[in-house]
């Protein structure tokens, strides 16, 4: 049976081809395939190596995503097991399926596993970081309205974190609020590093570092998610999933014993994997199109497993901005008449 590599290799020869089988909306430029992202949307953040020794490498310059062409498939599929990725690059390349019983030895699947040295990567820079309170990236969250960020073991500090530019390869290192990315049973899967000026000082407060992408995520994302406030394995029946990390900061703050999640991104919002105790989900909606195929993709998967959808509308474009410009005081007032009663009863104070 093939290996991970040597389908991606496979898949490189035909680099063009998976791109406009896998990423219809996109088109040539050049040497590259120039598409929105992995779920296909118009625009031009991700971009695809067509040609050379580097055929078939991709990066998503907007939420820093990359990888091979297999890691395309698995994106682009929405799939998570390494025998269903291979299955379908497979059928991609009209390559005969394997044997099932040639893959088991001793009555245990044998797969190679996907590639992961970005978790590794991702684990290790998470060992480099520090508490977040005190430092820079406390002070980001807390003039944005978020007061109390230290108090999510999630959120770590790292004083001088790497940066490599995509397109011109160049390197710079800045300071980064870290958030630490975990599978359903709590293991560290990737990072999202959110890069900051380190002399943004003035009027205008402490702002994100003058570069193309200063957000950016590292690691296994995909079904995994950024936790606050999860009761280690206990059931957890009512949570709150958004996309960004500081739209949930800002619903954390205002309802500091509800489980939350960030996703990160819209399509991660769409294949995060809802816990089985969950009865009730709440999706935390942010008002653009990308925003909605998020809070519909995830919908139809708590639909699915028998999961209560229920969706919380901003006022505004985000809920930190409704906390920033409206105040705390509103924003509570608001999720109100968007919760049931018995959540608003256990989760909005009094």
């Amino acid at each position: 049976m093939l290996s991970a590599s040597d389908l991606a290799d496979r898949l490189a020869h035909h680099a063009e081809a998976v791109c406009r089988h896998y990423l219809s909306a996109g088109r040539r430029a050049g040497n590259y395939w120039i598409v929105g992202d992995v779920a296909n949307n118009n625009g031009r953040s991700l971009y695809v190596r067509l040609t050379g020794p580097r055929a078939g490498r991709w990066a998503d310059s907007a939420t820093g995503q990359y990888g091979d062409l297999l890691d395309l498939v698995r994106e682009t599929c929405g799939l998570v097991d390494f025998r269903d990725v291979a299955d379908e690059a497979r059928h991609f390349l009209t390559l005969s399926q394997p044997d099932p019983a040639s893959s088991r030895r001793g009555g245990a699947v044998d797969h190679p596993p996907v590639d992961r040295p970005a978790v590794e990567r991702a684990r290790r820079l998470l060992r480099m970081t520090q508490p977040l309170a005190g430092t820079l990236a406390d002070s980001y969250l807390r003039q944005r309205g978020i007061l109390r960020a230290s108090r999510h073991p999630a959120l770590r500090f790292h004083p001088s974190c790497y940066y490599r530019d995509l397109v011109t390869g160049r390197t710079a290192s800045f300071p980064a609020l870290i958030a630490a990315v975990t599978d359903p049973f709590g293991a560290i899967t990737g990072v999202h590093r959110t890069y900051l000026d380190p002399f943004g000082l003035g009027p205008g407060g402490i702002g994100k570092a003058k570069v193309d992408t200063p957000r950016r995520a590292l690691g296994g994302l995909l079904g995994n998610a950024v936790r606050f406030r999860f009761p280690g394995n206990a059931p957890v029946p009512v949570i709150v999933a958004g996309e960004g990390l500081e739209s949930i900061l800002s619903l954390s703050h205002v309802m500091p014993g509800m489980p939350m999640v960030s996703a990160l991104t819209a399509n991660h919002l769409a294949s995060f994997r809802v816990p089985a105790a969950c009865l009730r989900l709440y999706i935390a909606a942010d008002a653009d199109a990308a925003g909605r195929h998020g809070i519909e993709g995830l919908s139809r998967r708590a639909r699915a497993l028998g999961v209560l959808p229920l969706v919380l509308a901003p006022e505004l474009g985000d809920f930190n901005e409704d906390l920033r410009r409206l105040g705390p005081d509103r924003l509570t007032w608001q999720l109100r008449s968007q919760l049931v009663p018995e959540d608003t009863l256990a989760f909005l104070p009094a």
